[in-house]
């Protein structure tokens, strides 16, 4: 059978009228804006079964049976997908063109499988399970009961082996589990739950398959929020959570609204805002902002509006802005966040602070202006420095220009002069002074990274630096792989941006006239030959330190979860596992950075042992 396209499948979706489609079979009565009838899944004659027009969906408030259009074909009458698809296409008068496909099935489809079932099952505990009382409580303490959930999809992750025992019931194999992220192998072999004692958000593709989760741990314990894997249908950077059911809306309004996590997102889907998504735990990545952009030219960066929640605004603006969205920022009242404003304020609150929100470019002015950062010279210089990286991120030819003209007219400095300093190497963002502790947060802030960890950094950064100036066929690739963030050694971030904003390895003198005298200090040492071995090696080493420099947050954040679990004691089996898995998940993504973390931590283990063995 031939494949069907995607904006096809989402067209013949959109037309379907799935009140009619199921009112063929079950007597549905009008309740309010929803519909409900007997279930037509597990022969009940009590009006539990709802179908939701306005979202295009159905779910039993007992057996749990739920999904859109296509979903109820196939559950109802055994279809495969693609043959639902087309069923609703016919009954839609919609033609669906014939194109080559692959021979024989779709070899993720096993995969997909196996996460509807297990997404089934998890929603399933949540209502039933005495093990998820703690969940249902934790979510009644939010404003969230269960009857407002369940249509949700939200599940609970028990601690036990219950979910293999369900799976193997079913006849699903471990191999496939493993692979579709549902279970973790330890290296002695032995196969456990990824998620255990978690309530989890099912995560969908476009077309409304569920392809993972994301667990909240409820209580102690650490990471507080675990994704699924990377997986044949699950890329964490590509997706945005309730993209499936927003993209309806965010088309109809032109307007996506983003916000920082699940519960933001619910809330506002609750209180009837229906264009929300939000990213997977993680900053917003260009093909997200990609995505976005592909439904809507406008955005509202929703975000929290503490000191992190600013960072994470400016950076997902910027990041929207090279795709040629129009971004706005939505300011908070003072202690809320999009959850607690949805709660207290419901629609009306959350729809005036949208319709209040201002261009990015305006915030971060205002924010500049509060700060008196405008009143001398010195501070109006920092300022720039703030405001050109948005102008550069900005690819709309007439944004760029009104930001320009903005940036000119706020800081006294010509659009010539601003132009000329765009096209020169973008300068260092001045370091963020430390913030000051909060009696409140500061018994639970996070440790420092390590010293080893920050020299074991700065190596790779050089490594790169070393292969850019000896091989101009890394150059490119390196401005595609390597944001100039992940340069964290200050000499090292202006040589990278130097050299990725020229494109060419050969910095002439007016440049480097320019440069700090540690940046040109590195640039002559790197230039140094490079010794043969290491040059035929070229590819092996930019490769390694490219993935040592993408996966250090995650081996920081590692490095401190173990210094955690290690100060709890080494009985806590949950805690070891956790540490265990998350382990096991690095060396998975990142192979040739886990292995220079792990030589890392054994030397500096080894060199420990010697301090105390000298010592008298």
């Amino acid at each position: 059978m031939s494949m069907i396209p995607d904006e096809i499948i989402e067209q013949v979706r959109d037309s379907a009228d799935l009140v009619s489609v199921i009112g063929e079979s079950v007597e549905l009565k009008r309740t309010g804006a929803d519909y409900r009838g007997p279930c037509p899944f597990h022969g009940g004659t009590h009006r539990n079964f709802a179908v939701v027009p306005k979202k295009q969906l159905y779910y039993c408030y007992v057996c749990h049976a739920a999904g859109d259009v296509f979903s109820y074909f196939m559950k109802r009458f055994g279809m495969d997908y693609p043959t639902a698809v087309r069923e609703v296409a016919r009954r839609s008068g919609i033609v669906i063109p014939e194109t080559r496909s692959r021979e024989g099935p779709d070899p993720r489809e096993p995969l997909y499988s196996a996460v509807a079932l297990a997404q089934d099952w998890f929603a399933r505990q949540l209502v039933e399970s005495p093990e998820a009382d703690n969940a249902r409580r934790y979510l009644q303490g939010r404003g969230l009961d269960m009857e407002t959930v369940q249509p949700l999809g939200l599940g609970f992750a028990p601690a036990g082996n219950a979910f293999l025992e369900e799976m193997g019931k079913h006849q699903i194999a471990n191999p496939v589990m493993l692979e579709a992220g549902l279970l973790h192998q330890r290296d002695d072999g032995r196969i456990t739950p990824r998620f255990r004692g978690r309530l989890l958000f099912p995560i969908h593709d476009l077309r409304g398959r569920v392809v993972g989760f994301s667990g909240r741990i409820l209580g102690q314990g650490e990471p507080k929020y675990l994704n699924s894997p990377e997986t044949p249908i699950f890329h964490k950077g590509t997706m945005l959570y309730n993209m499936h059911q927003a993209k309806n809306a965010i088309r109809k309004e032109e307007l996506a609204i983003l916000v920082e996590g699940q519960f933001d997102v619910l809330r506002l889907v609750l209180a009837g805002m229906e264009n929300v998504v939000a990213p997977l735990g993680t900053a917003l990545t260009p093909d997200q902002a990609g995505l976005l952009r592909r439904f809507a030219p406008s955005v509202v960066l929703m975000y929290d509006s503490d000191a992190a929640g600013q960072r994470a605004t400016f950076r997902a603006g910027d990041e929207l802005l090279r795709r040629e969205a129009r971004v706005r920022v939505a300011t908070m009242p003072a202690g809320e966040d999009p959850d607690t404003l949805a709660k207290n304020g419901g629609l009306a609150a959350v729809e005036k602070v949208v319709h209040d929100a201002i261009d990015i470019m305006e915030r971060k002015i205002q924010l500049l202006e509060e700060k008196g950062w405008f009143g001398d010279v010195e501070h109006r210089r920092e300022a720039l420095d703030r405001l050109l990286p948005t102008v550069r991120a900005a690819k709309d030819p007439i944004t760029r220009d009104l930001y320009l003209s903005l940036v000119a007219e706020r800081t006294g400095v010509s659009k010539p002069v601003l132009e000329q300093e765009l096209e020169q190497t973008p300068p260092i963002p001045p370091p963020q002074p430390a913030p000051r502790p909060d009696p409140r947060t500061e018994r639970r802030a996070v440790p420092a990274p390590r010293a080893s960890g920050r020299a074991l950094g700065s190596v790779q950064e050089r490594s790169v630096l070393r292969v850019l100036v000896h091989f101009d066929s890394w150059l490119e690739r390196a401005r595609e792989d390597i944001p100039p963030e992940w340069m964290e050694g200050p000499e090292n971030r202006e040589l990278y941006l130097a050299l990725v904003t020229r494109g060419d390895r050969e910095l002439p003198v007016e440049v480097l006239d320019k440069m700090t005298v540690g940046a040109r200090t590195l640039w002559t040492e790197i230039n140094n030959p490079m010794p043969e071995a290491d040059a035929m090696a070229a590819g092996d080493i930019y490769e390694g330190a490219r993935q040592y420099l993408q996966a250090r947050p995650y081996f920081r954040e590692y490095q401190d979860f173990l210094q955690r679990s290690e100060s709890e004691g080494q009985n806590n089996t949950t805690l070891l596992e956790d540490q265990k898995a998350r382990l096991d998940e690095l060396k998975r993504r990142f192979p040739k950075a886990a292995e220079m973390f792990l030589m890392g931590r054994v030397g500096k283990s080894l060199r420990q042992s010697r301090r105390k063995s000298q010592t008298p």
